[in-house]
Order: C-alpha cells, then sequence, then structure tokens
C-alpha cells in the first residue's frame, strides 16, 4: 500500500452533507433572492424618496400664502401690489410679506418662456409672497375678503387643496410600495418552497432512510434551513448592495446634473434624490427579512414533506 493510500485509509471519513453545497439549483436560488431582495430595497427607496419630498413639499406649501393680482388696462399695479401686501401683513399669525419684483417674476418664467422676455410684452400677474407661522395661521377667510374688497384684481391662495392632495398622494405611494413589497415577498417564499421540495426530491432515498431509522424531523429541517438561510442572505445581501450602490450612484448623478433651470424644477418635485440613513437601514432589515423568511418557509416545507411521508409510511394505499 502507498504512503497516499495509507493516509486516506487512516483519516476518518467526513459524512457528506444532506443537502449537497454549490450545486445548479442553490446558485440559481441565490440569483433569484439577490434580484427580489433588489426589487425589494428599490421599492423602500421610492417610498422614502416620495416620502421626503411630499413631506418637504407640505412643509413649504404650509409656510407659504401667495397673492396673485393679475394686470389690467389702466391699472397701477404697483400700487395694487404695496397695498395687499400692507393688508396682510397687519393679519395676526403673519410673519412676513414680500413683493416678488419684475426680475424674480422674470427669473421664474424663464424655464418656460426663455430668456428676454419683459413684463410689459405679456400681462403677467405679480405675486406677493406671505410667510405663515405654522403654529397660528391666520384667518384665510378674512384675509381674502379684505384684500379683495381693496384690490379687486388680486386673488389669495392658501394651498390647501394642495397639501391635501399632497398627502393623499403620499399616502397612497407608500400603500402601493407595501403592495408591492408585500408581493415580492411573497414570490420569494413560493420561490424557496419549490426549491426545497426540488432539493428534497434530489434526497428523497437518502432523507427517507434516515428517517425511518430514527433521525428527527427537526434534524432534517434544521440541515435544510441551514443551508437555505446561508442561500437566502447571500442572495439578499447581494440584492441589498446593488440596490446601495445604485441609490449612491443616483445621489452623485444628481448633485452633478441638477444645475440647469429644467433640472432644478425636477429637483423641485423629486428632492434632490438624496437618499437618507433610514432607507439604508431599511435595506439591512430587508435583507434580515429575507433570511428568516428563508429559513422559517424551508423547515416548514421540510416539516410537512416528512409529514406526508409519515402519513404513506402509515397508510400504503395513498
Amino acid at each position: 500500500m502507498s504512503g497516499d493510500e495509507t493516509i486516506v485509509a487512516g483519516r476518518t471519513p467526513s459524512p457528506s452533507p444532506i443537502v449537497p453545497p454549490g450545486n445548479i439549483a442553490g446558485q440559481a436560488l441565490i440569483l433569484v433572492v439577490a434580484i427580489m431582495s433588489f426589487l425589494s430595497s428599490l421599492t423602500i427607496g421610492a417610498v422614502s424618496l416620495v416620502g421626503q419630498s411630499a413631506a418637504t413639499w407640505q412643509s413649504q406649501i404650509s409656510r407659504e400664502a401667495t397673492v396673485q393680482i393679475r394686470p389690467a388696462r389702466d391699472f397701477d399695479i404697483e400700487t395694487a401690489l404695496a397695498e395687499a401686501r400692507a393688508i396682510a401683513a397687519d393679519f395676526d399669525g403673519v410673519r412676513a410679506a414680500r413683493i416678488i419684483g419684475p426680475d424674480e417674476t422674470l427669473a421664474l418664467l424663464e424655464p418656460w418662456l426663455g430668456s428676454g422676455l419683459g413684463l410689459d410684452e405679456l400681462p403677467v400677474p405679480r405675486l406677493v409672497v406671505i410667510t405663515i407661522d405654522e403654529t397660528t395661521p391666520p384667518d384665510f377667510s378674512a384675509m381674502r375678503a379684505a384684500i379683495t374688497e381693496a384690490v379687486p384684481n388680486a386673488t389669495l391662495d392658501d394651498h390647501r387643496a394642495w397639501v391635501g392632495r399632497l398627502v393623499a398622494m403620499a399616502r397612497t405611494t407608500t400603500l402601493a410600495g407595501i403592495a408591492i413589497l408585500g408581493l415580492v415577498l411573497a414570490a420569494l417564499v413560493m420561490t424557496v418552497v419549490f426549491a426545497t421540495r426540488g432539493a428534497l426530491a434530489g434526497n428523497h432515498e437518502v432523507i427517507e432512510v434516515l428517517h425511518f431509522v430514527g433521525a428527527r424531523a427537526g434534524f432534517i429541517a434544521r440541515q435544510f434551513e441551514r443551508r437555505f438561510l446561508l442561500v437566502g442572505l447571500q442572495g439578499a445581501a447581494a440584492g441589498g448592495a446593488l440596490a446601495m450602490l445604485v441609490f449612491l450612484a443616483t445621489g452623485l448623478w444628481a448633485r452633478r446634473n441638477l444645475t440647469s433651470a429644467e433640472n432644478e424644477q425636477l429637483s423641485a418635485f423629486f428632492g434632490d434624490f438624496a437618499i437618507g440613513p433610514w432607507t439604508y437601514l431599511g435595506v439591512l432589515v430587508v435583507i434580515g427579512l429575507v433570511g428568516l423568511l428563508t429559513m422559517i418557509t424551508t423547515r416548514i416545507t421540510v416539516l410537512s414533506v416528512l409529514h406526508e411521508i409519515d402519513e404513506k409510511r402509515a397508510d400504503p394505499a395513498l
């Protein structure tokens, strides 16, 4: 007998695992889990982004009201602006009131109408911006009546309708995100069930013999749940890491490119595309949740299959 054969003969063989690691099904499951974790993380990021933007819009809108004065023939709009500002500033709950000057008005219109325009060329309304004390807002009905009586061409917009729409939109988006996240996780559970049953079918003879000679169902289930827990965590970590990279890349792109007038309007609508730390924490929670769901689903599936084996053994007619 050669030296190598002696070493092999003298070495205690290590038991082979019930679930072989690194098989094709396991690699495919890692890929599926990674894709679903990536989609789940993107959903959390999108919901977080919309929520942050909606909160910012709501705060900005709640802090301000505007008086719009339309130009007309033989109408001194500058005097009307000053009078409307004075009336608004006298109300309790108003912190400040300022007139939007001609240059600032043209700057607001530039993204849509271009540069080089004059206010004399177009009947552009002028604005008075009123800063509101959010804790003790003024009586908008009385303010509207006073301004309208003094300046017939003026209208007061307190933005309450917009606030209600923003809140409704944010809630709808959040519910839609939760529904999408639930569907993705449900698909993940079904995938793990099929993968577990496939692994059980591939090792059916070994599992059945172990079970019949006295191996407890919990022992066999632990062999599978450990393996599938590792698979779930690997796939979830890969998908979550990819989603974090997407968040970082999007934020970096936004900081470098949202500088033009058009992109500033996009930034005002969607925010600066900055994902907060709570979103990254949510991605970590998704990774842990995916691993936990994979483990629990695997255990339940294995125990269910072993129960079916016991029933068939008790009643061969099945």
